[in-house]
């Protein structure tokens, strides 16, 4: 039996507690919650929007024996906390749909809970995916929207491929 992945969530305290998706994996006990960046896990894999290296199933290995780190944060705190403070291996992810009530339908504006899921999911772990996202009555929602996305994009082989798919998605939809 494979250990379950650390996730691990940098939490700035901007939102309301109550709509967090980060906080409710804490609640549920899927995820650990900091607020100082000193206590994030130093080998792990950190989904950030500002990388130049696209997350892709290369990375399973990395995230099985160090886990997955994500910031509940602002964009623009985001960017000061990843220049000054990234531990670990920063990746982006590709391009995805959200699925979340605020931001549904619209590309890249994923909830803390989606990205997580997105990530685990393109690694090879689609039941923990699917877990994750069980506690939102929105989750399957993203799946759903995304299915057709994740499956190419965890049917990669690395980061160039990864890219290489989602220009061809998007190719593809501007034909239509």
């Amino acid at each position: 039996m494979e250990k379950p992945v650390k996730i691990t969530i940098y939490h700035a305290n901007q939102c309301d507690p109550k709509r967090c998706t980060g906080l409710k994996l804490k609640r549920h006990g899927l995820a650990r919650v900091v607020n100082r960046t000193r206590f994030l896990p130093n080998r792990a894999v950190m989904l950030n929007p500002f990388s130049e290296i696209a997350f892709s199933p290369a990375d399973r290995d990395r995230v099985a024996d160090y886990g997955l780190v994500a910031l509940d944060c602002s964009w623009k705190h985001a960017e000061k906390v990843l220049l000054n403070h990234v531990k670990g291996t920063s990746r982006c992810l590709p391009i995805l749909i959200a699925g979340n009530p605020v931001n549904f339908g619209k590309p890249t504006k994923l909830t803390t809970a989606e990205a997580l899921a997105a990530a685990l999911y393109i690694a090879g772990f689609k039941k923990e995916a699917e877990d994750l996202l069980s506690i939102f009555v929105w989750g399957h929602t993203f799946l759903e929207l995304n299915h057709a996305m994740l499956e190419s994009y965890a049917a990669a082989h690395d980061s160039a491929e990864v890219i290489r798919i989602q220009g061809d998605i998007y190719r593809d939809a501007s034909t239509c």
